[in-house]
């Protein structure tokens, strides 16, 4: 791909520095800015078109499903806050608190909402009064704050755009086919629109959401193997229907206690797209959710006709529903060039004179390099649809995939994973564990990764634990995590 001096020596080669590297593109890309508030960061329009097009595509699913969008108010009152004693200490330390309305002290502090469950729980015992009000399917695009004491763009913010969906539910067993169907849409997603490949599973009881009976989780593997929790999905029995006094008159003329979920993901997908696609040359977008689709870049677009062509070209990929533009700015191809890869657009159309001459243009994709003459006739906005839609995502997602194979080590005791982890360097670990929260937080200690996920497509590796050697009930995927 093309090189422009300026611009890639402004990135820090991932090799030589991960961090550093992440840093450059979220900066250099513009996808966001950093503000006089610690820990809070402007999302730029580049950066925002990203999410706008995560947001759009998940919403459509969500609706498809038929869930309603909502919005529950910023403040939560710490008396109701305290209704659900797990969930209060779960995010005891990370919560903000408003103690002053104008000059003069708040009886009753607010907490700034650092997620939404005891605001719907309020509300549904204001709505829910039969099975016939049953279910509720909603979800809300809202921020959240949570008083983060390490932070970076996207990954750990303390404010941060996400979509926080909530049901409750008639009977457990709906809850919970509820709960997993938002996994599956999570994954779903992730895998076809981001070409990220994402490992599904239960966490453990120490790592649930705080008052959840069960939390599931969606894994993936970042190019420097750290393992990054791209979505979760939790069931939350009717505990917090008991705590909040949420009850229903049955089928059977009783009086019962629904049952609920709630499930989100957050910006920090834009997190993993940069740490599981980008390279050396800046961000990787998957064409799903690109704020640019394709670039068509004028070769002496001073000469009569290249701008005409370009735009023709433009008009005809629009016509298709394609996000695409004309660079026709007062700078050289190479920089044009260059400018483009470091933002990421998944493709890159070439035309000057001798193309037109010849009826062709240079197609360059942006995720491995290449390049391709495609003829300008009556297939030509066909083509570039089927790079788009099926070529390019399926080509990143077999990258990410086998990126994540070399980097994924089968062990049957904490030697052999300390060994791996030395040798090969960070990844994802399989390994068996016998259920006791002391093995799990032994691994760590040992080791240094924790568990991500028991996924749901179980393998035996061994019949005994990797920590204390006792017999093994479930197969753990472990890693060091962002």
């Amino acid at each position: 791909m093309a090189k422009n001096k300026k611009m890639v020596d402004a990135i820090t080669s991932m090799d030589e520095d991960f961090a550093k590297w992440y840093t450059d593109i979220c900066m250099k890309a513009e996808l966001v800015s950093y503000t006089s508030v610690k820990g809070c960061m402007v999302i730029r329009p580049y950066g925002y078109a990203i999410w706008e097009n995560i947001q759009k595509n998940l919403d459509s699913r969500f609706k498809a499903l038929g869930h309603e969008n909502v919005c529950m108010p910023m403040f939560i009152p710490e008396s109701l806050l305290q209704k659900e004693k797990d969930h209060v200490e779960g995010f005891a330390p990370e919560v903000a608190w408003v103690t002053h309305g104008g000059s003069e002290k708040l009886e009753d502090r607010l907490c700034v909402r650092p997620t939404s469950e005891t605001l719907f729980c309020e509300h549904y015992a204001e709505i829910v009064h039969s099975y016939r009000d049953l279910p509720k399917l909603y979800n809300q695009w809202v921020s959240v704050v949570r008083w983060e004491k390490t932070t970076r763009p996207f990954l750990r913010s303390r404010e941060f755009l996400w979509q926080e969906g909530h049901t409750i539910h008639e009977t457990a067993q709906e809850a919970i086919d509820e709960t997993e169907r938002m996994l599956n849409v999570y994954a779903d997603f992730c895998e076809k629109d981001l070409a990220m490949p994402v490992v599904k599973g239960r966490k453990t009881d120490s790592d649930k959401f705080a008052g959840a009976e069960a939390t599931y989780a969606i894994e993936a593997l970042m190019h420097d193997g750290k393992a990054l929790q791209a979505g979760t999905s939790h069931y939350f029995g009717d505990g917090f229907a008991k705590a909040f006094n949420i009850q229903f008159t049955s089928r059977e003329n009783k009086l019962e206690y629904p049952h609920q979920t709630s499930w989100g993901v957050t910006t920090r997908l834009i997190g993993a797209i940069i740490m599981t696609h980008g390279d050396d040359n800046g961000l990787v977008l998957p064409p799903a959710v690109a704020p640019v689709q394709a670039v068509i870049i004028p070769i002496q677009q001073f000469k009569e006709g290249v701008l005409d062509k370009a735009n023709e070209i433009k008009e005809k990929l629009a016509a298709l529903g394609i996000r695409v533009k004309v660079d026709d700015r007062d700078q050289s191809p190479g920089w044009k060039f260059a400018e483009h890869e470091m933002r990421g657009v998944p493709i890159r159309i070439e035309i000057g004179p001798k193309d037109i001459e010849s009826n062709q243009c240079v197609v360059a994709t942006r995720f491995n390099g290449e390049k391709q003459f495609i003829a300008l006739d009556g297939e030509f906005e066909g083509k570039i649809k089927e790079l788009l839609d099926k070529t390019i995502p399926e080509g990143m997602f077999a990258k990410a995939a086998e990126n994540r194979r070399n980097k994924t080590y089968i062990c049957k005791t904490t030697d052999e994973i300390i060994k791996a982890l030395e040798e090969k360097g960070d990844g994802f670990v399989k390994a068996m564990w016998c259920g006791e929260e002391a093995c799990e937080d032994k691994v760590k200690e040992l080791t240094g990764v924790g568990s991500r996920c028991m996924p749901f497509e179980q393998e035996e590796i061994s019949d005994v634990c990797v920590c204390c050697g006792k017999p093994a009930k479930k197969m753990v995927l472990w890693g060091k995590a962002y």
